[in-house]
């Protein structure tokens, strides 16, 4: 069994974060682990509150992992502290963290805040360059290129963009852009469009979350980064098409469509 480290914040409501991390990697077959970087109450309709976790704890919870069981790869999801996100850089150096996805989490799907202002420099210019690869939808790539993105073009010109400060692969998520859900995968200076098909399903909470612990968990699979990408997104779209209905606002993703049981 491989092994995936989430390190996120927590959804109270289940469909996001951690939990969604957790519910990815379990039914994609692997084994979760988690630091927790900050405690969210939040639901389908929004984001109520917003509690970080102290750096000292962070780093405790970074030390506990690696220190008994290495993760294969690692997926950085909500960072609400540039404090937090420094730590997180120091113990991912320290401990040589291998296969590292960053989903650059600035909001939420019901459009909450949930990223503080100063911590998107950390982010660009000491996160983003240890990763192999970053998962921004429309909105991050706008704030992380200084581009306004409104067609497939800018999305081109964004990603390049971007990847003068990432190192790694860039996939711009083109879900909330057009009628249909293609992808942008930047990937070692060459650009490939990965097609989706739009489901008539608003219950999308968590799809961000998802679709980046995926990636993390078959690239600990052994898998390269585009078929990691591209297998992901088959998930995530089986998910969303399972056409869950849970809650009053955007409901999460049915994790574990793949799953047969007795009732």
């Amino acid at each position: 069994m491989h092994t995936v480290l989430s390190i996120a914040g927590s959804d109270s409501s289940g469909g996001a974060g951690i939990q969604a991390d957790l519910k990815t990697i379990t039914c994609l077959g692997e084994y979760g682990m988690t630091v927790i970087t900050a405690l969210t109450a939040q639901n389908t309709t929004g984001v109520q509150s917003v509690e970080a976790v102290s750096v000292q704890m962070v780093k405790a919870q970074m030390d506990s992992v690696f220190q008994d069981i290495q993760p294969e790869a690692v997926k950085l999801g909500m960072i609400a502290t540039p404090d937090i996100m420094e730590a997180i850089c120091g113990k991912l150096k320290e401990y040589q963290a291998e296969h590292i996805v960053v989903d650059p989490v600035m909001v939420a799907t019901s459009g909450s805040n949930l990223m503080e202002n100063r911590t998107v420099r950390t982010l660009k210019e000491r996160l983003i360059p240890m990763a192999d690869i970053i998962t921004p939808n429309i909105s991050e790539a706008e704030v992380l290129s200084g581009i306004s993105i409104s067609g497939k073009e800018d999305m081109e010109e964004a990603a390049k963009r971007i990847s003068e400060y990432c190192t790694g692969a860039v996939l711009i998520k083109g879900g909330h852009l057009t009628e249909t859900a293609d992808d942008l995968l930047y990937l070692n200076n060459r650009i490939t469009w990965i097609s989706g098909k739009r489901y008539d399903n608003e219950n999308t909470h968590g799809t961000g979350c998802t679709l980046s612990s995926a990636i993390a968990t078959f690239l600990a699979k052994g898998n390269g980064m585009e078929e990691s990408v591209r297998r992901a997104k088959e998930y995530v779209a089986g998910a969303i098409a399972a056409n869950l209905n849970l809650g009053n606002g955007r409901g999460p993703l049915q994790h574990n469509y793949l799953l047969s049981y007795r009732k």
